[in-house]
């Protein structure tokens, strides 16, 4: 009888993963397909790629593409500042919310609750943009290198993520620490940010990703051409160059002038796609094992 169980009980789990290893193959390629077409586009030659016709590998091999990028002294320069604005404010910010984290987790903070409260309040309305606009405008930020720091030093929701992961930390060692002399700022900085490595992990990579990719910013808020990042240069690039891209194709014209063009606006933008994408591509494998930890641990209170 147990033998007869088991043997309809197997298949049926053989079935299940299958069908979970078919889904997982068919979500990868959605996602594997796209990115294999824009490094496909990008190291192609400009004047090939717009005749169409390219989906998974170059059929003209070319480096022009990103030679064109880089040679464009604002490209370099909004990859500087993306750079910066990522690493300074990722540092600042994760620093920042988790004092502010801690600060909540402490017992005798008084009006602890109704702190919190104000603190989530400000999750579920926004002033709006005129008025978040009049405050920079106000604090000397537009138009600077800052606007990409300070409006982002505080994130409510990583806080709160913080604060949850704080409080599993047992009591009994922080009253520990206190007996061996240690300061609040000691504990802090000496056994709560040691034991929180998962959770600070995946917030930088949260702070990273939103730091890198924001285009928003360097969009409304910056003139100067210089300060502008990455990100919004390739906005830019994106509406520009599709205008260039249509009056290519025009008909009597377009081959005439693709023949004498190694890198187009189509390819030009696949490559500074490609350039944009890569930094995460290449930052997520080291931080996995403390992403997947931290968040799970800071979802969740025992």
């Amino acid at each position: 009888m147990q033998t007869s169980k088991r043997s309809s009980y197997i298949p049926e789990e053989l079935l299940f993963s299958v069908l979970n290893y078919v889904l997982i193959i068919l979500a990868c390629l959605t996602v594997l397909f796209p990115l294999l077409n824009i490094t496909a586009l990008a190291f192609n030659s400009g004047a090939d790629a717009q005749r169409g016709g390219i989906y998974l590998w170059p059929r003209v091999w070319s480096l022009q593409n990103f030679t064109e990028v880089f040679t464009q002294s604002h490209m370099v320069n909004g990859f500087l500042v993306s750079l910066f604005r990522t690493v300074v404010g990722t540092a600042a910010s994760v620093f920042m919310t988790a004092l502010a984290a801690y600060a909540l987790t402490s017992r005798t903070l008084p009006a602890r609750g109704p702190i919190a409260f104000m603190i989530f309040f400000t999750m579920l309305f926004s002033g709006g943009l005129i008025p978040y606009y009049l405050v920079l405008k106000d604090l000397h930020l537009t138009n600077t290198i800052w606007v990409y720091i300070v409006p982002s030093l505080y994130s409510v929701w990583n806080m709160m993520v913080m604060r949850t992961f704080f409080q599993q930390v047992p009591v009994e060692l922080q009253e520990a620490a206190r007996m061996d002399g240690l300061s609040e700022t000691g504990i802090f900085f000496k056994l709560i940010l040691p034991l929180s490595k998962p959770v600070l992990a995946s917030m930088a990579l949260f702070n990273g990703v939103s730091h890198w990719n924001d285009w928003f910013t360097g969009a409304f808020f910056v003139r100067e051409q210089q300060l502008k990042p990455a990100a919004t240069l390739l906005q830019e690039m994106l509406i520009s160059q599709e205008a260039l891209s249509q009056s290519l194709l025009r008909p009597g014209r377009a081959y005439e002038m693709l023949d004498r063009m190694q890198a187009t606006g189509e390819s030009l933008k696949m490559a500074m796609i490609l350039l944009v994408i890569l930094p995460i591509l290449f930052v997520f494998p080291f931080v996995q094992k403390h992403f997947t930890k931290g968040v799970s641990a800071g979802a969740l209170k025992e």
